[in-house]
């Protein structure tokens, strides 16, 4: 049997996301950006809102985030952006955004994350980075799937972008330890654990709700220095550093950067195929587990893509969440 032709579009590592959204007429689609009030998150608003979408900030900081809005009002001829407050490792803030959603959603961009220099908890006592990173858009996108429903039927589709990254190849799920209650805490592999979640989030929502006219695709932004690093140890930039000198990747604009999310939410290639991870502009190609990342900088883990992971991942998260009330 051969293997499946790899989904491939137009665009390369040095397409900007205003490239990706050339000649792309987005009036009518509403749109939620998580993370917007810093980095890649702050760019694909302000590309998604000049094509003409009407964008929400979700965001924690919502000072930040009027800013943000007020900024992009400046350069889009005037269209300003919601501001809307989202503190993913809150699980309060997450009903009350949901509960406030009215109408039909187009396109969900699951962007923002954290990262940690050391263990953080949450007030249910969940690893920092697994809890915002993925369960917190597991429980914002699962919240929000009958109005990502409507916007499909409005449109003859919806999408959701699942923010991933490189750092998935340094670990899987491990699905005995979620939080590391009993493993020693490496803040590397709890990051590299929270991006192959947000992979197999795309992998499972598109085969459960691809009927409804939902996808879901993960994206790989590339290297971009943003606010993400500012609480990176010594260890952990040292770690960036080697990786850099090793050529395993080489630092991308903002714009570049959020070029691959901007496929992900409008490239036609994409309109009806879910469960995909996406490293510049194209679909990755797929590498073992053992595979050494500095041979493979543009591939992606089998562990990220597998469909019983995947399965697993989504009956864990759902329990967690269930067991835990929210407030």
């Amino acid at each position: 049997m051969s293997a499946r032709r790899l989904v491939t579009t137009p665009f390369t590592s040095s397409s900007t996301a205003d490239e990706v959204l050339r000649g792309v007429d987005l009036t009518g689609v509403r749109a939620i950006v998580t993370g917007a009030s810093s980095g890649l998150g702050v760019e694909t608003a302000r590309a998604l809102t000049a094509a003409g979408a009407e964008v929400t900030l979700a965001v924690r900081n919502t000072a930040a985030g009027d800013a943000v809005a007020e900024t992009i009002a400046k350069t889009t001829g005037g269209i300003r952006p919601r501001v809307v407050r989202l503190d993913l490792a809150d699980r309060a803030t997450v009903t009350r955004f949901v509960d406030a959603w009215d109408g039909p959603l187009h396109l969900l961009v699951n962007n923002a994350g954290v990262v940690t220099g050391g263990p953080e908890r949450t007030r249910e006592g969940w690893e920092l980075q697994f809890a915002t990173n993925h369960l917190g858009h597991f429980a914002l996108a699962t919240g929000l799937r009958h109005a990502l429903a409507r916007g499909a039927a409005d449109r003859g589709g919806a999408r959701i972008v699942s923010v991933s990254s490189t750092a998935h190849m340094r670990s899987g799920v491990d699905f005995d330890d979620l939080h590391f209650e009993r493993r020693g805490y490496d803040p590397q592999i709890a990051y590299a654990q929270s991006k192959t979640a947000n992979s197999l989030f795309a992998v499972e929502a598109s085969r459960l709700w691809s009927s409804d006219g939902i996808v879901a695709n993960a994206v790989n932004p590339g290297g971009v220095a943003t606010g993400l690093q500012r609480n990176f140890t010594p260890e952990q930039r040292a770690s960036l550093d080697a990786a850099e000198a090793a050529g395993v990747f080489t630092y991308k604009t903002v714009e570049q950067g959020a070029a691959t999310s901007v496929v992900a939410a409008v490239a036609p290639e994409f309109a009806r195929s879910g469960g995909h991870y996406l490293d510049d502009g194209q679909e990755a190609y797929t590498v073992p587990n053992d595979a050494d990342l500095g041979q493979h900088p543009h591939g992606v883990k089998e562990w990220a893509l597998d469909p019983a992971a995947a399965e697993r991942l989504w009956t864990v998260s759902t329990d967690l969440l269930r067991l835990r009330p929210a407030g």
